[in-house]
């Protein structure tokens, strides 16, 4: 899909990358072709209201809204459930499969420490995508469908404090994987270029920056 007219430079640039790198390890591994390009990690601090950017992300994208267990949880996903779906874009739930199933999720996305929980998750629901953070180490990887490594890049939030892997030891490890990897951390329209071998890309603080703005209309 190529983004219609208005959208910003740097959302162009995110979009061609990530749909760019999903082809390439669709050719390479046919599972990673039914793989979201672009996923936007929400974040109760950074994106208030994630509802806005998801109406403005390319259709094939996904939505992780992580809840954390705020209050409002259901609220917010039903919000997230109707906007995605007018915007053809996918939703998955961190975590909570309750919630998943509360507001009719198209997934859940799991913490590296919950990646147990996978195999029993598929036979419940076979029909959700399934995704997991991972960090480099060993993990479980059955009942998965993808893993998202982080930090790429120095980033924000909880991996504020890890040390970023950096290019090449990104490559050897999403290499090595059993299933297609995702990157997360620290990218934005500048650096996103220098990333190769990922399924596609994953971001909060960059892809809000990016889509969190309606398209301006050329007058």
């Amino acid at each position: 899909m190529i983004l219609p007219a208005g959208y910003s430079d740097d959302a162009r640039t995110l979009w061609d990358v990530a749909t760019a790198l999903n082809r390439a390890a669709a050719a390479v591994s046919p599972r990673a072709a039914a793989l979201p390009p672009l996923l936007f990690f929400t974040d109760p601090d950074r994106t208030p209201r994630p509802w806005e950017t998801a109406a403005r992300l390319p259709a094939g994208s996904a939505v992780i809204y992580r809840a954390f267990g705020a209050p409002d949880a259901v609220e917010t996903g039903r919000k997230l459930r109707e906007t995605t779906t007018k915007a053809g874009v996918r939703l998955l739930i961190g975590l909570d499969a309750d919630l998943a199933q509360a507001v009719s999720a198209d997934g859940l996305h799991l913490p590296e420490r919950a990646t147990s929980r996978a195999p029993a998750m598929r036979a419940a629901r076979p029909d959700w995508l399934l995704t997991a953070a991972w960090h480099g180490g060993a993990t479980t990887t059955e009942g998965l469908d993808a893993l998202i490594l982080s930090p790429l890049f120095a980033a924000g939030g909880a991996s504020a404090t890890k040390p970023p892997l950096g290019t090449e030891d990104f490559n050897v490890r999403a290499a090595r994987a059993a299933l297609p990897v995702y990157a997360l951390g620290g990218i934005d329209a500048v650096n996103a270029s220098r990333i190769i071998g990922a399924c596609g890309l994953a971001g909060v603080d960059a892809i809000q920056a990016a889509f969190g703005e309606p398209p301006k209309l050329r007058t």
